[in-house]
């Protein structure tokens, strides 16, 4: 019986406080009560808080795009982590690129040049997939991790304090007004001491006086604890920025990593294809006689390398312009095996020997070649031609 008492006695308590903040926020917000202002100095960490906790979360959201662009696989991986269970192993982008480029490759044979070439890139961006795992796992462990800590735990204990400060705020303010009131009815009970029972109002309102001057002295205290508790967890977000500072240090190390593989993976495949026709010759609309400029590598290594390719693109190059601009016929190893597209095409096998020639008005990019009887067209780029 006593507990359901002192049940009953909070609960009433509780519904009178929530309702002298809930008349004391309404009169603030109709300008006909007078409300406590925060320090500076509690202002600007309240707005640097606010400001962090902002950036932070468009940051983490749009690094979890960058790290995964499907909607729905980040869809699928917040809902596996809410049910905290292991979402399912999928093949990435890169992978699945790899792997329809070996399967493609094996079909084509992979004893034809395009073949070769498909299975060494399908490798290449297997590779790459399992280096981008890589990168979706460190950074999500070391720079969204922490983002993610300081939003939905840092920042969720500011906000309840804040909350409470603004609520021990509420009560000193409701306080005051109280307190003004009382003073104003005393003021007026002593303009009119005419009588007994006025004296005793007097008594009355002096005694409540005194009483709101206790209560906003306690909730002058409260709110003055309560601030002070606000205002360290506030500061705090200071060591948060050192913190992230960093996570995206790592964050960037890991990104270097990456694109530090990807280009190695990238350089190794160039090298595998060695020197086929794309990185030799111009394609497209381009002009046979125009070397393709090189790519300028950070490495001595890579620029020994464009040199290299840029030296023999003048050579190739100049071979064929003499061939085209003379009547006469050349000798020509084949680089790589070409099935012929149709009966005006001749089909070639690597490292055989043809000779070519020009026709006046044919394509830039094509020779006839003669093999024996067969006569056809050729394409220039699977030609190395002989001295």
């Amino acid at each position: 019986m006593n507990i359901m008492d002192f049940n009953v006695k909070k609960l009433a308590a509780d519904a009178g406080t929530f309702l002298s903040r809930a008349v004391q926020f309404t009169e603030e917000k109709l300008g006909q009560a007078e409300k406590t202002e925060l320090d500076a100095h509690l202002e600007n960490l309240l707005s640097k808080a606010e400001c962090t906790k902002l950036w932070t979360e468009k940051i983490m959201k749009q690094t979890e795009v960058l790290l995964q662009p499907n909607p729905n696989a980040r869809i699928e991986e917040f809902v596996y982590e809410k049910l905290d269970r292991k979402a399912p192993s999928r093949m990435n982008n890169p992978e699945l690129l790899g792997q329809y480029m070996i399967d493609a490759g094996n079909e084509f044979g992979p004893g034809t040049a395009y073949g070769n070439a498909l299975i060494k890139c399908g490798e290449t961006q297997k590779r790459i997939g399992t280096a981008d795992r890589e990168l979706i796992q460190t950074s999500a462990i070391n720079f969204l991790t922490p983002l993610r800590n300081f939003i939905e735990g840092d920042y969720k204990t500011i906000t309840k304090e804040r909350k409470l400060l603004q609520n021990k705020r509420l009560d000193l303010d409701a306080a005051k007004t109280r307190l003004k009131k009382a003073k104003v009815a005393e003021a007026r009970a002593a303009q009119l001491n005419t009588s007994q029972p006025e004296e005793n109002n007097i008594m009355i309102w002096a005694e409540e006086v005194t009483k709101s001057e206790q209560e906003v002295r306690i909730t002058q205290s409260e709110f003055d604890r309560q601030a002070e508790i606000t205002r360290l967890l506030l500061e705090g977000v200071s060591s948060t920025h050192a913190h992230h500072l960093r996570c995206l240090n790592d964050f960037v190390e890991a990104q270097m990593t990456y694109y530090a593989q990807c280009y190695q993976y990238m350089l190794d495949l160039q090298k595998q294809l060695g020197s086929f026709p794309s990185t030799f010759l111009s394609n497209n609309n381009q002009s046979s006689s125009t070397p393709v400029q090189s790519v300028s590598a950070p490495s001595v290594l890579a620029s020994a390398s464009a040199s290299l390719t840029s030296v023999s693109n003048s050579i190739v190059t100049s071979g064929i312009s003499e061939l085209k601009s003379s009547s006469g016929s050349r000798k020509a190893r084949v680089l790589y095996d070409y099935d012929a597209a149709n009966s005006s095409e001749l089909s070639l096998l690597a490292d055989e020997v043809i000779t070519v020639y020009s026709i006046p008005g044919m394509d830039s990019d094509w020779l006839m070649g003669e093999r024996g009887n067969q006569k056809g067209k050729v394409p220039i780029t699977y030609l190395e031609l002989l001295n």
